[in-house]
């Protein structure tokens, strides 16, 4: 049969793959097509359009797009409108429309508020690309948000004006740019109303974000933290994912003075090593990192640290990477994001000599890891006894359980008479490498 699929779609299903601001921007699409009449195709159902929100960090992501689009097709061989969206959409968009018929739409991260003109050219038949990062903002199209759960993603910056030498984000996101501060606390408090009690706040670098407040006032992220900390009934902030030059003295600050901000820090550094930070464009070095965690922790002592690792960077020796073990020993992190090196086509890292064999990536990274989940366990073991709010997010699998979240971002399950959303005391009982369990001490939290 033809490769067609009902004129006017009236189920969708966005499947987002990579990092938090895809998840967000995941979530802004379905907004935007639920705008259009479009409703979620019912689990375990097929969808009229499916929208497949990429992402370009790791290796062979064009290739994982090409398998997720030939799953898509049917026993009838017919296939969903398919809209391939986010930064392999933006760093390949042609590419994509010349191997894959199936595709009817591609649109890049900054122009996907220009979705439903999209489908309903697919839906007449026609092909659209759309990889333009205009000058306007396409947070200006977007629906105002209307639903959330307990708890929601801002983005409040987007872009990247580092150009680490291994990374596609300035060249899939663009410059860096921060949201005005007016419209952050509108949808902000949307958010709130909407029935979240915690809001994560999302940038490539996060901490960069600038702005204007209402009095005149030229803010930095605490600014604009503290200034979320007044809507009433949200209860938690977080952000993530900083930069180590952007760790300002008044946001190291904030951490011991706004109790709103959870004691929760993911501060990337990718290696131990001096030379190979500089290989990697960081512009920052080790001490200068390990002095920036000593400033947090002397702000908020029990803050919980988080962190990015890239074993086998061009040129690692395995002196340089017994290094990054020794900065992980002397960091003692709670959580921890760790990859082998992926050459990105267009990156400067990619062409650069001297490339480390694959089986020598793969050993080394199970040594981090090793190394990782120890600390994570040790974490979570000392956590054991201690008495912490946890914000109640969705059932557990057994009958009774509960699953939420405690100011150090741990997962931790109890039982007892709660409800979503709801913020309770419990006593941390168990520890386990990725949980922990708890007892119900008060239903809510005062």
């Amino acid at each position: 049969m033809p490769d067609t699929a009902p004129a006017i779609p009236k189920t969708y299903r966005v499947k987002s793959f990579g990092c938090q601001m895809n998840v967000y921007d995941g979530d802004r699409m379905a907004e935007l097509l639920a705008e259009q009449g479009i409703t979620p195709a019912p689990e375990g159902e097929d969808a009229d359009l499916v929208v497949l929100n990429t992402c370009h960090i790791r290796e062979k992501a064009a290739e994982k797009v090409y398998s997720d689009i030939g799953r898509l097709r049917r026993e009838d061989g017919s296939s969903p409108l398919i809209a391939v969206a986010g930064c392999v959409a933006q760093a390949e968009g042609e590419e994509i429309m010349a191997r894959a018929p199936a595709v009817k739409m591609v649109v890049g991260p900054q122009a996907y508020h220009r979705l439903p003109a999209m489908v309903k050219a697919a839906s007449e038949g026609r092909r659209t690309t759309d990889t333009d990062m205009p000058a306007e903002t396409k947070f200006d199209a977007l629906p105002k948000r209307r639903r959330a759960g307990p708890t929601a993603f801002l983005t409040v910056q987007e872009g990247c004006d580092k150009f680490c030498t291994y990374c596609v984000v300035p060249y899939t996101r663009g410059a860096e740019i921060s949201r005005p501060h007016a419209d952050l606390i509108d949808e902000a408090k949307r958010l709130v109303d909407a029935g979240a009690r915690e809001i994560t706040l999302l940038g490539q670098n996060v901490n960069a974000w600038t702005g204007e407040n209402a009095r005149g006032q030229t803010l930095g992220l605490d600014g604009l933290i503290r200034e979320l900390a007044e809507i009433p009934d949200l209860a938690r902030i977080r952000y993530t994912t900083s930069h180590p030059n952007d760790m300002t003295p008044g946001l190291i600050e904030a951490h011991g003075s706004i109790a709103k901000l959870m004691p929760f820090l993911h501060l990337p550094v990718q290696a131990g090593s001096d030379r190979v930070l500089k290989a990697m464009n960081r512009a920052h070095h080790v001490e200068k990192y390990l002095r920036i965690l000593e400033e947090v922790r002397q702000a908020r002592p029990d803050i919980a640290l988080s962190g990015d690792f890239i074993v086998g960077f061009p040129g690692e020796t395995e002196a340089e990477f017994a290094e990054t073990l020794a900065l992980v020993d002397a960091v003692g992190y709670a959580q921890c994001f760790s990859f082998k090196y992926s050459p990105r086509p267009g990156t400067p890292a990619a062409t650069m000599g001297d490339q480390i064999p694959a089986a020598v990536m793969d050993e080394r990274l199970k040594r981090l890891q090793d190394a990782l989940n120890r600390d994570q366990l040790a974490f979570n073991t000392a956590s054991v006894g201690k008495t912490c709010e946890v914000l109640v997010e969705r059932k557990g699998k057994h009958p009774g359980q509960w699953l939420g979240k405690s100011p150090w971002l741990q997962s931790v399950h109890f039982t007892g008479d709660v409800a979503v959303g709801d913020v309770v005391r419990v006593a941390l009982t168990s520890a386990g490498p990725n949980s922990l369990g708890a007892a119900l001490i008060a239903p809510v939290a005062a």
